[in-house]
């Protein structure tokens, strides 16, 4: 790991140094690797490279391919990580940092944001895993597995490596849906794509699918807009 140190001036110097040869989007890849182990450093040092990769001329699939992920969720990415989250979806991931932060813990984690996606019950999430299941009983086991508190809490509590993966996985199931915008819906179904985390591991022993939540969403969102259009 990086010593805390460092600067991201002094982190892209390092991986220019170690890969002088590498084409710019091989560099994206690289810098994606390294930033797991680098908190809030690690994003700016695959922004850097984001940027500079499309000023190389490379493509959002390229850079895509570098990272692991589809080209719309680069794409996203790379024009602001909370771009097209909608004011209630940003809401619960405000309230998880929040969350994390008065229980002092030191990052954010995927079970942070599944106590808020229950907590915020007017959102289609919550009315989601109340067709689905027992959204109060969940709330309380989801609750008992919190980190416990740490020493020292940052001003800034940052993401966790989890938590980033969960933001990638929620872009990811928007897209899979067709959906050009980030609802609490797709939070859900993030945590759905993340069956190792403690957060998924609950939804599982809870009875939760992926295939039926993301049936029971499409078939909620096409009862709304009926009722819309009506």
């Amino acid at each position: 790991m990086a010593p805390f140190n460092l600067s991201v001036d002094d982190l892209i110097a390092q991986l220019e140094q170690d890969l002088p040869d590498a084409d710019p989007v091989a560099r994206v890849g690289e810098a994606r690797s390294r930033a797991r182990a680098l908190g809030d450093l690690g994003d700016q040092l695959i922004d850097h490279f984001i940027r500079a990769a499309r000023a190389n001329g490379a493509s959002w699939s390229q850079i895509g391919d570098a990272m692991g992920v589809s080209k719309q969720a680069a794409q996203q990415r790379g024009t602001g990580r909370f771009a097209r989250f909608t004011a209630r979806a940003a809401g619960v991931v405000s309230a998880a940092q929040a969350l994390a932060r008065d229980r002092g813990n030191p990052s954010v984690e995927p079970e942070h944001v599944l106590v808020a996606l229950l907590e915020a019950r007017e959102a289609l999430a919550a009315k989601l895993i109340g067709v689905l299941g027992h959204p109060d009983a969940l709330a309380e086991t989801a609750r008992a597995r919190l980190p416990q508190p740490a020493d020292s809490v940052p001003e800034h509590v940052p993401f966790s490596s989890g938590s980033k993966q969960l933001l990638e996985e929620t872009t990811q199931a928007a897209l899979d849906l067709g959906h050009n915008y980030v609802g609490t819906e797709h939070l859900l179904l993030g945590l759905l794509r993340m069956p190792d985390s403690v957060a998924g591991r609950l939804l599982t022993d809870a009875g939760f699918t992926y295939d039926d939540t993301k049936k029971t969403t499409q078939a909620a969102l096409a009862g709304l807009q009926h009722r819309i259009k009506g």
